[in-house]
């Protein structure tokens, strides 16, 4: 039920709504910067705090049910507490934590990997997709023998020093605070989709071990992939002898039970994985061709007098993680979460842009797969909702989301008992339908109509 605050703001309802969350929040700011612990959760003047999730839906800790776009940052393709994977992890609990040794379940999980992945040869778990980002751009240097990681503007592979430049700011490729210069220097950013300079710094700089790229587009298709795209990219790297790593962190297992390279039915030599890889628990992997992860191999670097690549983690194919990725894979391979959620994700764009339309709202839901991005137009252009083209606007505008209007129509949103995340996106799960979709819209509907009553929405109509 949307709030009844007639004379209220948008600001005001929320704050009516999460008395409770504003008092933990109050205590968070003096144990966390910001009073967050991951930047995506930060939000004007606090953020909802839960206390349980089921499906596709959480509840505060005022008890207020928000339909979850959130989607655990995209890990929950099967929506929150899926039994099968629950119990799973649970057995996986009761027996053992860390047994600082290998365990039967690590197997099972790769063999999973591998069916649907056919590319990854081998396979090394992580704890998550950075480590993972990190240990490809490692494989790849020391197969290739080469120094510098060519990656698209835009394009987000996680937190570690290669990454931080050309995703939110330093586009020019400089170094962000705390990251060495001689770091960002070996990493060369090029401009989503633009093959030619691709091909360009392939044929006159022998010096590149690999491209990676998230192969749907920018955060998760915010940025969209042209059609052929991939394909071209594989064939250009061949050629030239580069790796080509797919960053499969969100992609993987999500767009299709084999990830965006069984879509655009292509190999790459390093595929990254986590979210979805371990089924909402901490956990990623890194797999690819036998002989680059032979670099990984003790008696492989030692027969070949090699030096080997170490690598250590704590965490690595943790038990409970691993018994959750398992259940959750199994799931996966029947193709059903993936169609579902896909499905839903087509149907929520299609009415939203109705929803528009009919408000005079110059916004646009745009995506592809089982993601949904809102294009809110920062320059003001004259859109058509239904026959929006986010390949005909450059990724500056796509990725742009003025704070103001993000922080106050995500407020709008859970007044409206709807979660979003700080990029304006949402991920369909395969337990999102149509009571969730029609929640939503009803939401949106509420909210842009209280943002261009209190001046933060001009419509072209009323």
């Amino acid at each position: 039920m949307l709030p009844a605050h007639d004379n209220a703001t948008i600001e005001e309802v929320y704050r009516a709504r999460t008395p409770g969350s504003a008092r933990l929040a109050e205590a968070a700011r003096g144990l966390f910067p910001s009073g967050v612990t991951h930047d995506g959760r930060w939000l004007e003047p606090y953020g909802i705090y839960v206390e349980r999730a089921a499906g596709p839906h959480k509840w505060d800790v005022d008890g207020n049910r928000y339909v979850d776009w959130f989607g655990g940052h995209g890990a929950l393709l099967l929506g929150h507490g899926h039994p099968l994977v629950t119990e799973a992890a649970a057995r996986a609990l009761a027996a053992m934590t860390h047994p600082g040794a290998n365990h039967p379940l690590e197997l099972r999980w790769a063999e999973a990997i591998q069916r649907l992945v056919p590319s990854c040869e081998k396979i090394r778990f992580t704890s998550s997709g950075t480590e993972a980002t990190l240990m490809a751009v490692r494989l790849a240097r020391a197969f290739t023998g080469r120094r510098k990681l060519v990656r698209f503007r835009t394009h987000f592979h996680g937190w570690h020093d290669h990454m931080t430049s050309g995703w939110q700011n330093h586009m020019d490729g400089t170094a962000t605070r705390g990251v060495l210069e001689g770091v960002a220097e070996q990493v060369v950013l090029v401009d989503p989709n633009d093959l030619a300079a691709v091909a360009e710094l392939l044929a006159t700089d022998d010096d590149i071990a690999a491209v990676i790229l998230e192969p749907t587009g920018a955060s998760f298709g915010m940025v969209p992939t042209r059609e052929g795209f991939p394909q071209a990219l594989r064939a250009l790297t061949e050629r030239h002898g580069v790796l080509l790593i797919f960053d499969e962190v969100v992609t993987g297992f999500r767009v299709a039970p084999g990830g965006a390279q069984e879509v655009y039915a292509l190999r790459p030599d390093l595929s990254t994985f986590a979210k979805v890889v371990a089924g909402g628990l901490p956990g990623g992997a890194v797999g690819g061709r036998a002989e680059i992860l032979d670099l990984l191999d003790f008696r492989a670097c030692e027969d070949k007098g090699e030096e080997k690549i170490g690598h250590p983690g704590t965490f690595n194919a943790n038990p409970v993680s691993a018994a959750a990725g398992i259940a959750t894979l199994e799931l996966v391979a029947t193709g059903e979460p993936c169609a579902k959620a896909n499905g839903v994700a087509a149907e929520l764009r299609r009415r939203l842009n109705e929803l528009f339309a009919r408000e005079g709202v110059p916004w646009a839901a745009y995506g592809s797969f089982s993601g949904v991005h809102l294009f809110v137009n920062p320059n003001g252009r004259e859109i058509d909702p239904l026959a929006f083209d986010p390949l005909a606007l450059p990724y500056q505008e796509l990725k742009a989301r003025p704070p103001r209007l993000v922080h106050r129509l995500r407020l709008a949103l859970l007044s409206g008992g709807v979660d979003v995340s700080g990029q304006l996106a949402m991920l369909a799960s395969a337990t999102h339908g149509e009571e969730e979709v029609a929640r939503t819209v009803e939401a949106f509907a509420w909210a842009v109509r209280r943002l261009a009553r209190e001046g933060d929405l001009v419509r072209t109509r009323r």
